[in-house]
């Protein structure tokens, strides 16, 4: 039996394929749309997908203002930090949070991230997320495709 035609490939830095894809936030709701963008960060629809290695794209997500929330989530949700101090646990809605400068990029990297793992991994893929408000972006030289996220599941 030849036992080098049932070896297990794993993908490693050198091995990996990393694209540049642009997703439009545009009436897209943000728990999904953070779902299908932390799949994409993580690599999980890629045929050679290892789970210890970085081998998703870097996504570049425009429009991050017209971003939707059903029902009254905009101000009911509430996202807790603690400053390490007693009495220190702070309270932040979706709506305070994205009246602050840069509060679309700061809403939708705190979405992500909680669908990441949560170790030195996952802080890596998060570093390949970049957000902007409008619809317009900084990586252009990269030559990022324009892909529907509604055709990820």
């Amino acid at each position: 039996m030849d036992t080098l035609s049932y070896k297990t490939i794993s993908a490693n830095k050198a091995t990996v394929t990393k694209e540049w894809v642009i997703v439009d936030a545009t009436d897209q709701t943000l728990g999904r749309l953070g779902a299908k963008v932390a799949k994409l960060l993580r690599g999980k629809y890629k045929p050679n997908f290892t789970p210890h290695v970085d081998c998703g794209d870097n996504v570049i997500i425009i429009n991050a203002d017209k971003v939707k929330l059903t029902g009254n989530k905009w101000n009911d949700r509430v996202y807790l930090s603690y400053t390490g101090y007693p009495g220190g646990q702070r309270e932040m809605t979706p709506a305070r949070l994205i009246a602050k400068p840069n509060g679309e990029e700061r809403l939708l990297k705190k979405v992500v991230k909680g669908m990441l793992p949560k170790n030195i991994l996952g802080a890596r893929l998060l570093e390949n997320l970049y957000v902007y408000a409008g619809s317009e972006h900084k990586q252009a030289a990269q030559n990022p495709k324009m892909i529907d996220i509604n055709l990820y599941k």
